[in-house]
């Protein structure tokens, strides 16, 4: 039966139109092949993902391939068609085998780069190719034996224009449609391309897309780059010293000298979570009390400065003390060939410092895999390092309990002093992901009317317990001591349309939670009075929402105070740098450190707005100022307006230059004196690489380790970690990865 299907459909390939919708078949097949059983059904959450992924090879694909259609000599057109399956095979197949290395997909720079490293002592036995693998080439390998066979006939009568032409319509037209249903799911899909993950593209458009899309971009950010020249650098630099730098006080700095440096990223965390209760309950418990702490130094006035980058500008402002692009995210659209002259090379070069990443998502979010490598730091552990259920993770990755929980083998084999970032997930939009066990049953969150607002409080709470037992562990393996904590939220957590639910919150400190809403119309009518009834909101209300917490724990320090002045994400690098005796004064920096003389409080809005304790304009385009003590919209007297234009040309003048800085890669043309420029090849961060180079380094060192695996005898400290996170100690937990990596590994 099958071999007479087979017979049936086999003359199909004889003539040229069915040639050509024979390869569309079958690179779509092989496609589907490496989407869903080498890249994880692309992360597809529900069904439009799913069926605008199954449909969007067929119309790019055909395209190139209906093209051959219009070559008339029948030598070359079967030459087209070889080369278009060969190409399309070989686009497929090449992604396979890198996503199986590096969980991402090709890129412009990214086959540059291969290209450069072939024929320089590449191990080819280090390519991932798996026994199966032949699959991806079947099709070819039959059909050419079939030609040989003169199973298939060569189709020597040519098309024809007018037919070829109405092949190729109904190519565009497939393509068509699968674009417009791309840019109804992830609006403004392409032109906004900076700002995604690749897989976004990969899901909704394909691997063909994906490649043009980044080429293109890489060719805007390359015309850039390759126009600029020292003396553009040079008028960065000139800036910078004139108007940014500022000589550390001598009361502090260096107080922290050879201490472990512990930053938590607090995800979508905004200030005004702290200290706010519901029903006599605190929401965020421990961070509140850290707050407060002797021990903390922590700014009420702290302001995250992010644009659409989110989360990665907020990175880069910690870790480079620059602004993000206008648009896009720096981090995925010039991170892979960006100069960076980062914290975790500079506490290294400078202090000996090694350096670690955790994350719960996949590396290749936001590019991180590249970006980090380039920054130098030593180790990224992602997602690929974690045993993952459905239990243990959100759509963002695994939860902040068994993050902190699945570090500690690794945290413990790093060398001290160390300098490591913990990006939680949890406390992300949409806030859900929780299951009942997870929930503090003495916990209860408001009933706002909109389900956003209502888990905000529920998540919020959760990584409040997460860091809770974080630094329970860390005053018990003794790591604590030895550190300073630093705890800073990224951007704010809610916006749109969940502002007015939200609003009634804000600025109360004990909120009444309303009874559970049900589906009567007398329930849901209290819900919109409770929103109607919301204070107006404005720009003013919006810009104060971007208050996020920045603190400085120092154990056994007594000194803590909770610091008032106006300050931004673009000034934590230069004030840890000169907490722990490092000199900023030859870096390029555009913050100031908070605790320097001589400060002039603006904060830079990423919109090219601005944050004084007087005056704040949230968006220069509505041209909208406010006395920023009462919120009250003023009309500005001459002597403000004065004021006003002198901070609006210092922001200005800031973004400008921090932006020809990033978008041009000037620090290419500049090395600061003692600094050796960062060598991204150096760094591996697959699991068995990572590691057997822990090992080895634990191996040298022998006696002097300064590990706390080694301090404490080579025995592990994750039996000091307690949670009370259901199913927290996994059949295959991180402590079982550790144990093989300190035999050797993989």
């Amino acid at each position: 039966m099958k071999s007479s299907r087979f017979k049936k459909w086999l003359p199909n390939l004889n003539t040229r139109v069915g040639l050509v919708w024979a390869s569309v078949f079958f690179i779509w097949l092989k496609t589907m092949i490496a989407y869903f059983f080498v890249f994880n059904h692309l992360h597809s959450a529900d069904l439009q993902d799913y069926l605008l992924m199954i449909v969007n090879p067929i119309g790019f694909t055909a395209i190139f391939i209906a093209l051959s259609l219009f070559i008339s000599r029948t030598a070359l057109f079967y030459t087209a068609i070889g080369f278009w399956n060969f190409f399309g095979t070989l686009l497929v197949y090449g992604n396979v085998v890198y996503y199986r290395e590096f969980a991402d997909f090709l890129s412009i720079n990214t086959l540059t780069g291969g290209a450069g490293m072939m024929g320089k002592g590449f191990d080819y036995s280090a390519i991932p190719v798996q026994p199966l693998d032949f699959i991806y080439w079947l099709d070819i390998i039959i059909i050419v034996v079939l030609f040989l066979l003169k199973k298939i006939k060569i189709d020597q009568e040519p098309y024809g224009r007018s037919k070829s032409f109405r092949q190729l319509t109904i190519a565009v037209m497939i393509f068509m449609l699968t674009f417009m249903g791309a840019d109804m799911t992830e609006h403004r899909l392409v032109s906004r391309q900076a700002q995604y993950d690749d897989t976004y593209v990969v899901r909704y458009l394909g691997l063909g897309p994906w490649l043009v899309t980044d080429g293109w971009y890489t060719h805007v950010a390359n015309e850039a780059r390759n126009m600029a020249s020292k003396s553009d650098f040079t008028k960065v630099q000139q800036y910078i010293a004139a108007n940014r730098y500022l000589a550390p006080n001598v009361s502090v700095y260096g107080k922290d000298k050879n201490k472990n440096l512990i930053v938590i990223h607090l995800e979508s965390f905004q200030q005004d979570l702290i200290d706010k209760s519901i029903d006599g309950k605190p929401v965020t418990p421990f961070l509140d009390s850290l707050y407060h702490s002797n021990s903390t130094i922590a700014f009420s006035n702290f302001f995250n400065q992010v644009g659409q980058g989110k989360t990665s500008d907020a990175e880069n402002m910690l870790e480079t003390s620059t602004f993000g692009l206008p648009t896009g995210s720096l981090f995925q659209s010039l991170g892979s060939t960006q100069t960076f002259q980062a914290m975790p090379a500079i506490l290294n070069q400078t202090e000996g410092y090694s350096s670690a990443v955790f994350h719960g998502n996949v590396g290749t979010f936001y590019n991180r895999v590249n970006v980090y490598r380039n920054m130098g730091y030593q180790n990224f552990f992602d997602q690929s390092f974690w045993s993952l259920n459905s239990q243990d993770s959100t759509a963002w990755g695994l939860k902040d309990k068994d993050l902190f929980y699945d570090s500690v083998p690794y945290l413990e084999q790093l060398q001290q002093p160390f300098y490591v970032k913990y990006l939680t997930v949890t406390n992300h939009t949409p806030f859900t992901g929780l299951t009942e066990n997870e929930l503090d049953p003495n916990f209860k969150t408001v009933n706002s009317g909109d389900p956003i607002v209502d888990n905000y409080f529920l998540t919020a709470h959760y990584l409040d317990q997460s860091v809770e037992e974080f630094f329970n562990y860390l005053k018990a393996s003794g790591l604590y001591n030895k550190s300073i904590i630093v705890i800073y939220g990224d951007h704010y957590g809610i916006s749109g349309s969940d502002d007015k639910f939200y609003l009634p919150y804000l600025g109360q400190t004990n909120v009444s939670s309303a009874p559970l809403a049900s589906s009567s119309s007398s329930s849901s009518s209290s819900e919109d009075a409770k929103a109607s009834t919301a204070p107006t909101w404005n720009d003013y209300d919006e810009a104060m929402m971007q208050r996020v917490p920045f603190m400085i724990v120092t154990p056994g320090s007594t000194d803590g105070y909770i610091n008032n002045e106006f300050a931004g994400e673009i000034d934590v690098m230069p004030t840890l740098e000169h907490l722990l005796g490092i000199s900023t004064q030859n870096y390029i920096q555009f913050g100031q450190d908070l605790f320097a003389k001589g400060r002039q409080q603006f904060v830079a809005l990423r919109n090219r707005g601005f944050i004084t304790p007087t005056i704040t304009e949230p968006n220069p385009a509505s041209n909208e100022f406010y006395d920023t003590t009462t919120g009250q919209q003023i009309t500005p007297t001459a002597s403000q307006v004065a004021y006003i234009n002198e901070i609006q040309t210092k922001v200005n003048t800031m973004l400008n230059m921090s932006d020809a800085l990033n978008s041009e890669d000037l620090l290419r043309f500049y090395t600061p004196a003692g600094f050796t420029p960062v060598n991204a090849s150096n760094y591996t961060y697959t699991v068995s690489a990572t590691q057997k180079r822990l090992k080895q380094i634990e191996d040298s060192l022998k006696a002097k380790s300064t590990s706390l695996y080694s301090e404490n005898h080579n025995v592990s400290t994750q039996s000091l970690y307690q949670s009370d996170e259901p199913g927290m100690i996994k059949s295959k937990s991180a402590l079982a990865i550790a144990s093989s990596s300190s035999k050797g590994g993989k």
